[in-house]
């Protein structure tokens, strides 16, 4: 290193975008298109077709912006343009009263106190998994996302839609990946102010698989209309729930919007985290024998059970970091209803602000070495002296993710459970380039080799 103060960074960056570079870059990859500036300045401001985007890095304006200023602020049509055809008008894509209502009635679902409910069919499907992966053989080899989405496909369809209610798992996950494979498109599309039927590669297939995936949840809603059961699970809850401040209660359309959202969006972001969270610790054996030296002790060498999850801290903080290198949902942006001061910079009026949450996450001026896989950052005394908004993998303010408790819940379970009976290594030395569509994903599968640890250990009775 050499001598000298460190070069000044300015509070407010401007980066000169070029609108055919930036549409070039959607195409390829929605996070290439992020200003340069973005690693090392707090807060960017940038124009491009016509408009200011306002990219927001410092965790204390973006509480402010997304809590003090939430009123002024509402999503993109981006969102709705490339998730709408598929989810509907759910919690995801709505917006306002329709918004908040919805809210009000899924979340005594989610209640904390509630969770602890959902480990069974948790641990269960992971053991489902560990016995899979044993018959399989010693030193198969897998995709470990497709290996997570089966997972956490049969973790939502329990716990939100007992038994499934039909829905075919492979399906699905076809479904999920053929209708986001164009999203690049779908962005630049709506940068452009094109109409949503523009022609683009991939469209065809994509409404294709909107179309299945929509059918097959009205059907199944409508099966759970005719046929009432389920216990606790979500479908009932919302069956039977009505908003508390008007009695209105959910259509059967609003109903499929609401549990397309929970089943694409929910074991969609979990799956990819865990994913990353795999690969990242089979490129750091030293971790993931401290993960399982933690299982080993909390469970006394048995079975994992409900009640030894709370006690999993490191396991939990490896999933953390996985999120913060890999986020499941790597930027959010929000358009300004009316204009406002925002720190160094004003919010115009029609103005988008961005919070890159990927390079947030990686970003210098708040992380020690960001590129380094480290849980030991997310330990409690740690994360407990970090600004809150420093790490938002599920978003943050009035519209922070609804699940995210349950999300991390199953990942805990279902990498304690996992790394107990089996050991995972990478079958190359190259390292995964993640990929934006609309959710981080590997731009292509992540193959992993399978060794069975003590066998004795491959999974729990259920």
């Amino acid at each position: 290193m050499t001598g000298g103060p460190a070069p000044e960074i300015p509070a407010l960056a401007t980066s000169r975008l070029s609108t055919l570079g930036v549409l070039a870059r959607l195409l390829r990859d929605p996070l290439s298109a992020l200003p340069p500036e973005v690693h090392t300045a707090p807060v960017v401001e940038a124009r491009f077709a016509g408009g200011q985007r306002l990219y927001l890095l410092d965790p204390a304006l973006i509480q402010d912006a997304l809590v003090r200023h939430a009123d002024d602020l509402t999503k993109t049509s981006d969102i709705r343009r490339v998730l709408g055809p598929a989810l509907g008008d759910g919690l995801l894509t709505a917006e306002g009263a329709h918004w908040r209502w919805q809210r009000r009635g899924a979340a005594p679902a989610f209640a904390p106190g509630r969770l602890a409910g959902f480990l069974p069919a948790m641990i269960a499907a992971a053991d489902a998994t560990a016995r899979r992966w044993a018959a399989l053989g010693e030193g198969a080899v897998v995709d470990i996302g497709h290996e997570t989405t089966v997972t956490t496909f049969d973790i939502i369809v329990s716990t939100m839609l007992s038994g499934g209610a039909g829905l075919d798992v492979a399906r699905v996950e076809r479904s999920v990946s053929d209708y986001l494979a164009p999203a690049g498109w779908m962005f630049a599309i709506g940068v452009l102010g094109l109409p949503a039927w523009t022609p683009h590669p991939g469209r065809r297939r994509a409404l294709a698989a909107a179309r299945w995936f929509r059918g097959a949840i009205r059907d199944a809603v409508a099966r759970r209309r005719a046929e009432p059961g389920g216990g606790g699970d979500l479908v009932t809850m919302l069956l039977g729930g009505a908003d508390p401040e008007t009695g209105r209660a959910m259509t059967d359309g609003e109903l499929a919007d609401n549990i397309a959202t929970f089943i694409a969006a929910g074991h969609e972001t979990t799956a990819n985290g865990l994913a990353w969270a795999f690969h990242l610790l089979s490129r750091h054996p030293d971790q993931e024998e401290r993960l399982v030296a933690e299982v080993q002790r909390v469970t006394g060498g048995g079975p994992v059970r409900p009640e030894h999850v709370e006690g999993l801290v490191l396991t939990r903080a490896t999933f953390e970091e996985a999120m913060r290198l890999y986020p499941p949902a790597p930027l959010i942006a929000r358009r300004a209803r009316r204009g406002f001061p925002l720190g160094p910079a004003r919010v115009e009026e029609g103005g988008v602000l961005v919070v890159p949450i990927h390079a947030l996450h990686r970003h210098r001026l708040l992380w020690d070495e960001p590129e380094r896989f480290d849980p030991d950052r997310f330990l409690p005394d740690r994360a407990r002296a970090r600004h809150r908004y420093s790490f938002m993998p599920f978003g943050a303010g009035p519209r922070v993710c609804i699940g995210a408790g349950f999300a991390t819940l199953e990942a805990v379970a279902i990498l304690a459970v996992l790394l107990r009976a089996f050991r995972v290594e990478g079958t190359t030395a190259a390292e995964p380039r993640p990929s934006m569509r609309v959710t981080l994903r590997p731009a292509a599968p992540i193959r992993m080799r399978l060794r069975a640890r003590d066998p004795g250990n491959r999974a729990s009775p259920t």
